[in-house]
């Protein structure tokens, strides 16, 4: 069952769009295989906003375009072929967001170890990130998702999408 499973790291990013559309021409029209396009939610900063009434609002409208997001991800895998009730998406709310409202949430430590446990949990065998493609240095500052994944990764494919 794990090698028909296919879990899609989202973030609604021009990379994670990559990610989506390279998944979408790989299987299209194939063998059944289970999509799941996942989003783990980063919320902005709380000090970035002078109170919570406008961090809260900010928290709302990216949990809203993240939403719509999946949605659109969903259309481009429906929309090569790929019945509907193969692809979920699933957005996996943080544990600070001030709207959370499900059980799960994400501490938000890592992105990459989120990813990598939603693919353990869910029993996936393969697990597509979009690569954003950043310098050596950009990399060593902020670390890179795809790589800290490709790291971390075991007894699961992984497909960077660049």
């Amino acid at each position: 069952m794990r090698d028909t499973k296919i879990l899609i790291a989202f973030d609604g990013s021009d990379n994670s769009l990559r990610a989506v559309s390279y998944t979408a021409a790989m299987i299209g029209g194939g063998q059944k295989r289970l999509v799941t396009v996942a989003a783990i939610e980063r919320p902005p900063d709380r000090d970035l906003f002078p109170d919570d009434l406008s961090w809260k609002a900010e928290c709302a409208r990216r949990v809203d375009a993240m939403r719509a997001s999946l949605l659109d991800a969903k259309a481009m895998l429906v929309a090569v072929g790929i019945p509907d009730d193969w692809v979920e998406t699933r957005f996996v709310e943080s544990c600070r967001s001030p709207l959370r409202e499900s059980m799960e949430c994400s501490i938000g430590t890592s992105i990459a170890l989120e990813i990598l446990r939603l693919a353990e949990e869910g029993g996936f065998g393969t697990v597509v990130v979009g690569r954003r493609g950043v310098s050596k240095q950009e990399e060593f500052l902020f670390g890179s998702v795809s790589t800290k994944i490709i790291h971390a990764a075991k007894g699961l494919a992984v497909w960077v999408v660049a």
